[in-house]
């Protein structure tokens, strides 16, 4: 998500430049962070539920639904931890050096 804001610095400077509020570009970026991290989530559960069925050295793997759903969860925590930093960042950039930045 850092490398996200680097990227689009100049868009985050000329969004404030027209009046884009703290809170919207904060928003914007956490909720990139978290559907990032749902997909990932979900991706996860699928992958941990068709592995299920295979048996491994003889050991038959139990899904057990609210770890399925813990997991999850913690995915999503974890987006939405590791976003703030970086949405943080966004938001408080000052348009003036926010389209300066090449």
């Amino acid at each position: 998500m850092l490398v996200s804001v680097t990227e689009r610095t100049r868009e985050i400077g000329i969004r404030k430049a027209i009046g884009a509020p703290r809170g919207a570009i904060l928003g914007q970026f956490l909720v990139e962070a978290t559907l990032l991290s749902l997909i990932g989530g979900i991706a996860g559960v699928v992958v941990g539920i068709v592995g299920s069925h295979f048996q491994i050295v003889g050991v038959t793997p139990v899904v057990v639904p609210s770890s399925v759903v813990l997991a999850f969860c913690i995915s999503v925590a974890i987006g939405l931890f590791f976003g703030g930093y970086p949405a943080n960042r966004a938001a408080s950039l000052r348009p003036i050096e926010a389209l300066r930045y090449e």
